[in-house]
């Protein structure tokens, strides 16, 4: 199974830190968010990773090369001339690049999940795996199956091709394609009640790293 990291965004909240610097490249314990990633992926079975960039992308393709120092092999679906695409207009540039099901991770989230290569989605569209409410989104995006409480989208999801065949190339969120799914009943949902942050904000990054500084994650 392919694995795509999502790592096209501006990252616009963390200013200053990313004027100069794109966030996927920004270090927490030691070494940049992307390359947690791709350690947590190759050590679950992913050797193919497909990365798409934007904001100063080619520091990410200049850092990260082929993906061979990390034991992978990295494909770029480079959208620095167009701008971001969001979501799912990234996954639809990177489709011929992704098996008929893959997972998708956000870049700008540090999280200690174990991702299964091996997954099946059989006749569903997607699988998202669901975290605790932080404080920063209160209320939630998706329920738990069988439950009444909305949990947040951790940004980590497994994909079928066929949700996004039919799909114009150009920008595109990802949201109004998840609700469709619901609707359709091919969507389903897991709570995963481990270790994830959203890095959104240069506090959460202090956070983290104090976190990871003090051996508590």
């Amino acid at each position: 199974m392919t694995a795509m990291i999502l790592a096209a965004g501006l990252g616009t909240r963390m200013r200053p830190l990313t004027n100069h610097r794109p966030k996927p490249l920004l270090d927490v314990g030691g070494k940049p968010l992307i390359v947690w990633h791709i350690e947590r992926l190759k050590a679950s079975g992913f050797t193919d990773i497909v990365i798409n960039v934007a904001y100063l992308g080619h520091q990410i393709i200049g850092y990260l090369g082929d993906g061979s120092k990390y034991g992978v092999h990295i494909t770029f679906s480079d959208e620095q001339s167009e701008g971001a695409l969001e979501t799912a207009g990234g996954i639809v540039k990177a489709l011929p690049l992704l098996s008929d099901t893959f997972l998708v991770v956000n870049g700008d989230v540090w999280t200690d999940f174990s991702y299964d290569s091996e997954f099946e989605l059989n006749n569903r569209l997607a699988h998202l795996i669901l975290v605790d409410n932080p404080e920063h989104n209160p209320n939630g995006d998706f329920f738990l199956i069988n439950s009444k409480e909305k949990y947040t989208f951790s940004g980590i999801g497994y994909y079928s091709k066929k949700m996004f065949r039919d799909l114009e190339y150009g920008k595109q969120a990802l949201a109004p394609l998840l609700f469709k799914a619901i609707d359709e009943k091919k969507l389903t949902t897991q709570y995963y009640r481990g270790a994830w942050h959203d890095i959104g904000t240069p506090e959460r990054l202090e956070l983290l790293e104090k976190q990871l500084s003090a051996n508590v994650l």
